[in-house]
């Protein structure tokens, strides 16, 4: 059963007075590495009636943490984990969930989020030279240089595979340039209020200046997940894209799914399915995961585990934190 997650007041002008209310309350974004543990503090105050009413409306739909969230489990090992109950608005677990780190791949789903957005899917995309990534070991789809696929199937190969080489591909159809759609990024996680995010480009390779939280990637999914468009692809694990290379020659790959959970390598908890997700892996940033599910009684969930030491211990992490949604 799919849930409606619709934010009330959704538009721009809302969502960023929403925003610059977070941001004054708990200054996410410029405070240091020490966050409050909560975000919508809105008792103790000194706000105006009416920035506090736009920020009760910007909130409405989101989750909210409370103390009863933060306790420790030997069994999350990760660095920052927390799990996201859409249904009724809480957080039932949370570790170190305003700690800025590296999000590496899972900055796609913003990428997925702004093109889905600003573009059209049916436009064909011609690939530049700015698709060429020679980072050791960065995940690729495999395209080149005046290849001419459309946008829809640039978005599999983003999500998928996890190709940087479609995400730059993204990016400068979209906006032109790298960080001319980085800055489009950035404006839209300050419009949904994920005021602990900086993005300098749209595939998650590792930059100082490249950072997010835990609860601020709820946000961005949350927010992913009310496009059909992105519900569909999260959860598709294997695409056939056919398309045309420089020569005029046609070419053709299939992407599969890199999230272990729809693939069948790991079986999430009884009574919990996964619909969907997006895998992030850098040195940097350790093995990250974040993973919407559904349980039994339809409730719709996000869990977010970041920097876990190896594989295995990711999925070890985030099948923990599942088993919390049933018992």
């Amino acid at each position: 059963m799919e849930r409606s997650v619709q934010i009330i007041g959704r538009g721009k002008k809302a969502r960023r007075l929403g925003a610059a209310f977070l941001l004054a309350a708990v200054c996410l974004s410029g405070c240091g590495s020490e966050v409050k543990d909560r975000p919508y503090d809105l008792e103790t105050r000194s706000v105006s009636s009416e920035a506090e009413e736009k920020a009760r409306l910007f909130a409405a739909d989101l989750c909210v943490p409370d103390d009863s969230g933060a306790y420790e489990d030997e069994e999350i090992t990760a660095e920052a984990a927390a799990l996201f109950s859409l249904s009724d608005g809480t957080v039932p677990y949370y570790k170190n969930m305003y700690e800025k780190l590296y999000p590496a791949s899972i900055t796609k789903v913003m990428t997925a989020l702004v093109a889905i957005r600003h573009g059209n899917l049916e436009d064909e995309v011609t690939v530049t030279e700015d698709a060429v990534i020679t980072e050791a070991g960065a995940s690729l789809c495999n395209i080149h240089p005046g290849d001419r696929l459309t946008l829809e199937q640039l978005l599999y190969g983003l999500m998928l595979p996890s190709g940087n080489d479609a995400g730059a591909a993204i990016a400068v159809h979209i906006a032109g340039s790298i960080s001319a759609f980085a800055d489009m990024m950035n404006e839209e996680a300050l419009a949904i209020g994920a005021t602990g995010t900086h993005f300098t480009n749209p595939h998650g390779l590792t930059d100082e200046d490249h950072y997010t939280t835990a609860y601020d990637l709820y946000l961005i999914f949350n927010e992913a997940m009310k496009e059909p468009e992105f519900r569909k692809i999260e959860g598709t694990t294997s695409y056939y894209a056919e398309y045309v290379d420089s020569a005029g020659e046609t070419v053709s790959q299939t992407w599969k799914m890199s999230n272990q959970y729809l693939t069948g390598e790991q079986q999430a908890p009884d009574g919990v399915t996964v619909t969907g997700g997006k895998t992030g892996t850098t040195q940097a940033a350790g093995y990250c995961l974040i993973v919407s599910s559904e349980a039994e009684d339809g409730g719709e969930y996000i869990s977010v585990v970041l920097k876990a030491d190896s594989r295995p211990n990711l999925y070890d992490n985030m099948t923990n934190l599942m088993n919390k949604i049933v018992n």
